[in-house]
């Protein structure tokens, strides 16, 4: 069996896997990428956040990204009931990028892969991890590609940014259930020809439709609109037919949104997404590390998923880089800790937004600019920040806040 050698094996060619490899090539060590998919492929993801800019900095997309004119976004709008929160990125907290681009992910993934690609980066498509075995820190991977050919590649190291994919979860049983309850996404793309500027299109749209049901409106630069309804998959029970008569109903009954997307043309069958959240028991091994969604994905509400996915693999490469530099590296220090504060400040967010806690902060009335600016930077995805007392204290500061928005209220009443 023909064996390719290499420094580092990436597995999966989306973001995390992508600003890994580009990171750890530009540091002057051999990698390859190999991915199950072709691609341009549909995934969801669409509206990014302005920590990501950072990876993707490091990681030589931006001019690349830049030029395919995605869609700029400067911020966050939530309606409920016809009431309008907005947070713009640049009020934030924290310093930091106030802006990035809500994007197909097809075009978008292919951009960061074909700009990998010209950087001296292969990429093997449609290509299935079959098994991996290691000896140490190195390993052998077993590869098939889409005409059942098996190959070998040795590596002394693995990034698995296999995404939805946890290759290595999968292959070494590592996977475990997310602590959060099983939700359910029903979305798809409309020609969004009744759009108005009032509309957006320069951030994302998210409506309380009802509690712990909710809808994003993520508007491209062509036209074209990303809409779908989350919620508990027993909501969607109590609508009747295919998931098109499905998507249309619920739409009819959304006043924000009923005029706008009445007979709009849906570009594809509305798509399914069912009990996403997921974890892992380890995000590191001897001769691996994983990274993106294959650690853990929560929820799509607060559009965590790029920004983990990114800023993961530019933490994971700068330390893959200095172990095959012969570098101590602590990993549980220098990535796992900060990758689950990451997570779980994220968490906190959408464990409040499902409970209602920040539907009472968001549309409260006489806001504190100080305290919304310091929640704008978690919505900006800069929940690294720990001088900023909303990701530093997330497990109780948005209860305490909302406790007191409510006292306030009610004596004004």
């Amino acid at each position: 069996m023909k064996t390719e050698q290499v420094d580092v094996l990436v597995i999966g060619a989306g973001p995390a896997g992508t600003v890994a490899a580009s990171i750890i090539n530009k540091a002057g060590f051999k990698v390859k990428i190999v991915e199950k998919m072709k691609f341009p492929r549909f995934v969801i993801g669409e509206s990014l956040l302005p920590r990501c800019m950072e990876a993707l900095e490091e990681a030589g997309f931006l001019d690349a990204i830049k030029a395919c004119g995605f869609q700029e976004k400067f911020g966050a709008k939530f309606v409920k009931n016809g009431k309008v929160c907005d947070y713009f990125f640049a009020d934030q907290f924290t310093p930091g990028w106030s802006w990035t681009w809500q994007v197909p992910r097809g075009e978008f993934d292919k951009t960061l892969a074909d700009t990998v690609e010209s950087m001296g980066v292969p990429i093997s498509y449609e290509t299935t991890v079959t098994g991996i075995e290691f000896t140490g820190s190195d390993s052998v991977t077993t590869v098939e590609d889409i005409d059942g050919n098996k190959s070998q590649i040795a590596a002394r190291f693995i990034v698995d940014g296999s995404g939805y994919g946890r290759v290595i979860p999968r292959l070494f049983n590592m996977d475990q259930p997310s602590d959060l309850p099983p939700r359910k996404a029903l979305f798809t793309h409309t020609v969004d020809t009744k759009r108005t500027l009032d509309d957006e299109p320069n951030r994302i749209t998210i409506i309380v439709h009802k509690k712990g049901v909710w809808i994003w409106v993520i508007p491209f630069s062509n036209g074209t609109t990303s809409v779908g309804f989350v919620g508990d998959p027993g909501f969607f029970d109590e609508t009747a037919g295919m998931p098109e008569e499905q998507l249309r109903a619920l739409l009819s009954t959304e006043p924000y949104l009923s005029e706008r997307m009445k007979a709009v043309e849906f570009m594809f069958e509305p798509r399914v997404l069912q009990s996403y959240s997921v974890s892992t028991t380890k995000f590191y091994g001897e001769g691996f590390v994983l990274t993106g969604n294959v650690t853990e994905f929560l929820d799509p509400v607060f559009s965590s998923g790029v920004t983990l996915a990114t800023v993961s693999s530019q933490i994971a490469a700068q330390q893959v880089i200095k172990k095959l530099n012969g570098e101590s590296v602590d990993w549980e220090t220098a990535y796992t800790q900060p990758m689950m504060q990451g997570v779980d400040t994220f968490r906190s967010y959408v464990m409040a937004w499902y409970e209602g806690t920040l539907d009472t902060i968001f549309f409260a009335d006489n806001q504190v600019p100080e305290i919304k600016s310091m929640i704008c930077s978690v919505l900006a995805g800069y929940v690294w920040d720990t001088e900023n007392p909303y990701v530093k204290d997330h497990k109780t500061a948005l209860h305490k806040l909302a406790k007191l928005i409510k006292i306030r209220d009610s004596m004004n009443t």
